[in-house]
């Protein structure tokens, strides 16, 4: 087993490591870098092609890397002893530089609707939320996996864009909260017909997915190997707020369903709720979505659209998105605003969002309303925030009122 960091008051500190040993610095470094303080890898995110690289520098063939990426993503293992198949010498032989790591498990929390949420924390003592959304007609449902700490985009209506960016998450980091979620699931191994509870990915979790995207390309056609976790692209749902350059490269590469965040339908209004439009404008973004590879009657662009109280829910919005989306192959999410403390923003009525819908519908889109799962335990749409800094200040507090208490009394005449 690696070290682990432990959370002080004062920072993040290596409980088992002396005094004259690494840094904390070093530590982190080597945390964000996929390693462990021992500087060993962790085998968790390495491309099928890494990993063949590295069995062929230990003279192992092709077959070998077979059995030990089964061992990982087929059979979920937590450990490079756990391969019961491999000789214990080439065990030995791993164990030297590498390990199978797994993010700790900070907070769990389950939603009366059954969605359940993740509070995940990596080597370097960062955190991230994963939610696992399940239908309601079905016994399945989608992972939502994040892509960064934090978020840079200050999207002016949602949770996770008041904290911000940290840093990209690891291709590690991001396959281990699926990973995560089925092992409290219990799915291990990959069912062979196919049949789960765990059954989709979306990448519509903490961040901006093509900001970080050779990390989330290397983690999502790991999660795609059908020799492992074994998801379909048709299962998979990648999220933007229309990082254009990205967009067509992203369905050339991997070929999973598109999402755009979209939320306004011209340029002023989105500019005012998305920073990011200043830089890609509606013109732009509709001409990456129409250029995406792969979308078909069966396989549309979801549009996904906030609803907000008198900012974007009237029909002359609604009238003026289908004029917006002339040309693109897409159906539209609407989602009713999620709110979350210290928001100045309202949902609209139901009525309201109902009769928004219905004018997508005469004018020739779907329009179904996403409504809120998991609002009581802030997992909902647009509501996910790492609760690292809360909890820190927390500390921070508690130790301030400490010292307080501690501190001699001061005379009222002084």
């Amino acid at each position: 087993m690696t070290d682990v960091l432990t959370a002080t008051d004062s920072g993040l500190i290596n409980s088992n490591v002396a005094s004259n040993g690494p840094t904390l610095t070093d530590f982190v470094g080597r945390a964000r870098a996929g390693q462990a303080f021992d500087g060993r890898t962790d085998l968790i995110g390495l491309s099928r092609e890494e990993l063949t690289e590295i069995l062929s520098s230990l003279g192992e063939s092709k077959f070998r890397v077979k059995q030990v990426w089964n061992w990982i993503y087929n059979r979920g293992v937590t450990s490079i002893d756990g391969m019961s198949n491999i000789s214990k010498k080439l065990r030995e032989r791993l164990e030297q530089d590498y390990y199978i790591g797994r993010p700790v498990l900070t907070a769990d929390q389950k939603s009366e609707d059954d969605t359940h949420k993740w509070l995940m924390r990596f080597n370097d003592g960062n955190e991230a939320e994963t939610v696992y959304i399940p239908d309601r007609n079905e016994d399945r449902g989608a992972v939502c996996v994040s892509s960064q700490v934090g978020c840079t985009l200050t999207c002016r209506f949602c949770h996770t864009g008041t904290q911000l960016l940290v840093r990209n998450l690891t291709p590690g980091e991001i396959i281990s909260q699926f990973m995560v979620a089925r092992d409290s699931y219990g799915e291990w191994p990959t069912p062979a017909n196919g049949i789960r509870r765990l059954s989709n990915i979306v990448m519509m979790g903490m961040g901006e997915p093509l900001f970080n995207y050779e990390n989330v390309r290397t983690a999502l056609k790991i999660a795609m190997d059908g020799e492992g976790i074994s998801i379909s692209r048709r299962r998979i749902t990648l999220s933007t707020s229309g990082v254009v350059p990205e967009i067509v490269r992203a369905g050339e590469e991997l070929g999973v369903g598109l999402a755009i965040s979209l939320h306004a339908p011209d340029d002023d209004l989105r500019n005012e709720l998305m920073p990011i439009n200043k830089k890609y404008p509606l013109k732009e973004l509709m001409a990456a979505c129409r250029n995406y590879p792969g979308i078909s009657n069966s396989r549309p662009i979801t549009m996904e659209y906030v609803m907000l109280r008198g900012i974007n829910d009237q029909p002359e919005h609604a009238r003026a998105l289908a004029k917006l989306v002339q040309g693109v192959h897409c159906k539209f999410n609407l989602i009713p605003f999620n709110k979350w403390p210290g928001s100045d923003y309202e949902c609209t009525p139901t009525s309201g969002i109902k009769k928004f819908a219905a004018t997508l519908n005469e004018n020739g889109y779907e329009a179904p309303i996403r409504w809120p799962r998991g609002r009581d335990i802030l997992a909902a749409c647009g509501q996910l925030k790492s609760e690292s800094q809360r909890l820190r200040k927390s500390r921070a507090c508690a130790r301030e009122a400490e010292e307080t208490d501690a501190s001699p009394a001061i005379s009222a005449a002084e």
